[in-house]
């Protein structure tokens, strides 16, 4: 049986809160996979995740941008691109997505989570 005290019940850190409330949302983990191979435009960025919204890609790109884990970056034209590209905190990120790449191929069977 288990223990319930406030010992063995203790609070979810404030670290993994803060990451989980940024990462946890759909789509912001498929992004910065994606910036972790190269810089990318706009409407690349777009076509390497099915089924996001332009809406929906801008406002994780906002999100992440403010978090400081990219930098949008507007090549002049014509035409006028903008591409995105990992600071060196998005960077940072790459093992760990590595190591739950790994996990998921492990534990999680292909297409359960899907839609």
């Amino acid at each position: 049986m288990a223990e319930h005290s406030e010992q063995t019940c203790k609070q979810v850190g404030g670290a993994i809160t803060r990451v989980f409330e940024l990462l946890g949302k759909r789509w912001t983990g498929l992004i910065v996979a994606v910036l972790m191979q190269q810089s990318v435009y706009f409407s690349d960025l777009r076509r390497a995740i099915p089924g996001i919204s332009e809406r929906m890609l801008s406002d994780r790109l906002t999100e992440l941008a403010a978090a400081g884990l990219l930098v949008r970056e507007v090549d002049e034209g014509p035409p006028l691109r903008v591409s995105y590209r990992l600071t060196e905190a998005g960077r940072a990120l790459g093992p760990a997505l590595k190591e739950l790449g790994l996990w998921a191929e492990m534990y999680l069977p292909e297409g359960g989570g899907r839609c």
